[in-house]
């Protein structure tokens, strides 16, 4: 037997969060895919004050509590820089987390839900797709800016909200028993895709094996650099806020660097039925090396991290391509798809873009040298 779903207890939730107001009118809000988000409006002094109120997926993030400690740890150091650096009022265009009354960081319901509560950040807006170099840019400079204020983050080391993220042996690893199993049935069909997975097995241990000797540093990395995740002034076009951070972690700077490029510099949507429109885009490349390198960050990375940035876009659509065959042999567990092939044309789009980095390796390395000077 069905049950509608159960609509959320807004007067209930909201009041538990120190708000300004009285709750208003609440409604559901944005695109996401993992937690739901709802804009709240709460009535203060004969005006309107916006906040974003989330329901976090515990059956992702199995460890809200430890989630919502990094999340705080990490608005409240952002903040803290930023009005440092450029005053009060840039500080309040920063991501800041609302308390709970209780002082937490997050409240839960009496039926186990977490909920969290964010100022909403006015005069600005995401994009789901870099449609230019300008974007590209500001995106890049973004995400090195918000490593960099990050670099110095008190308090030791972060919680692994989802242990193994962008570790690819582990994802290839997860292939190989996927493959090894053929729970679907369906390998016969992918024997091409299985093939280009395997022959580059040794691109998996690249950036592992330069931490394991100490050649490169973790660091705090965000690890989902979408530009969508980068809130734009509705006026400059320039970054406000890196947002959306339940994946903030211990990870490598190359991690976010290369899912820009996947994301960022690629020239088609990952569904794409038509894996020959994949290729990466120089120029979109150049502008997000520009912007990356040009931020805080150029500082903070080392040569190998720098002579790395082209094969960390690699690695990641790479990684992804892994992850999206992986699911496609178990039977499509874990991404929603809208037809019965999509994890594969997503797989087929991703080795694609593999293909096109590896074509252009050499005129990547060209740009990180001239941009970096190096």
């Amino acid at each position: 037997m069905s049950h509608a779903p159960v609509s959320p207890d807004f007067p209930e939730i909201f009041r538990q969060f120190a708000v300004r107001g009285e709750l208003a009118s609440a409604g559901p809000f944005g695109n996401g895919h993992i937690n739901e988000t709802y804009v709240a409006v709460a009535a203060e002094g004969g005006r309107g004050r916006r906040y974003v109120l989330q329901k976090v997926n515990h059956h992702i993030f199995k460890n809200v509590p430890a989630l919502m400690e990094n999340v705080r740890r990490v608005t409240e150091h952002v903040r803290a820089k930023v009005r440092a650096a450029k005053g009060e009022q840039a500080a309040g265009e920063t991501l800041r987390l609302v308390p709970a009354v209780s002082g937490a960081a997050f409240v839960q319901s009496a039926t186990g839900e977490f909920w969290r509560c964010y100022d909403f950040i006015e005069g600005a807006h995401t994009v789901d797709r870099v449609t230019n170099e300008a974007q590209a840019r500001e995106a890049a400079r973004a995400f090195g800016e918000f490593q960099a204020q990050l670099a110095d983050l008190p308090g030791g080391r972060l919680h692994e909200t989802i242990p193994h993220f962008h570790h690819t042996r582990s994802r290839f690893e997860a292939l190989r028993v996927a493959i090894a199993e053929d729970r679907a049935g369906r390998a016969k069909d992918v024997a091409a895709e299985i093939e280009f997975a395997l022959a580059r097995e040794a691109d998996a241990d690249v950036l592992l094996a330069l931490l394991a000797k100490g050649e490169m540093a973790e660091r705090v990395t965000h690890n989902d650099t979408k530009i969508n995740n980068v809130m734009l002034g509705d006026t400059t076009g320039q970054a406000v806020a890196v947002i959306d951070l339940d994946t903030i972690m211990p990870g490598l700077p190359l991690y976010d660097f290369g899912e820009m490029v996947r994301t960022s510099a690629s020239s088609t949507w990952e569904d794409d039925p038509e894996a020959g429109n994949m290729h990466v885009r120089l120029p979109l490349f150049r502008a997000l090396v520009e912007g990356y390198l040009g931020s805080e960050v150029g500082a903070v990375l080392n040569a190998t991290e720098r002579a790395h940035l082209g094969f960390a876009g690699k690695l990641m659509t790479y990684e992804n391509g892994l992850r999206f065959l992986t699911d496609f042999l178990q039977g499509d567990t874990y991404y929603k798809i809208k037809h019965p092939r999509h994890n594969l044309v997503r797989t087929r789009t991703q080795f694609a873009l593999v293909r096109s980095i590896e074509r252009e390796s050499e005129a990547m390395a060209a740009i990180v040298r001239e941009v970096g000077g190096g």
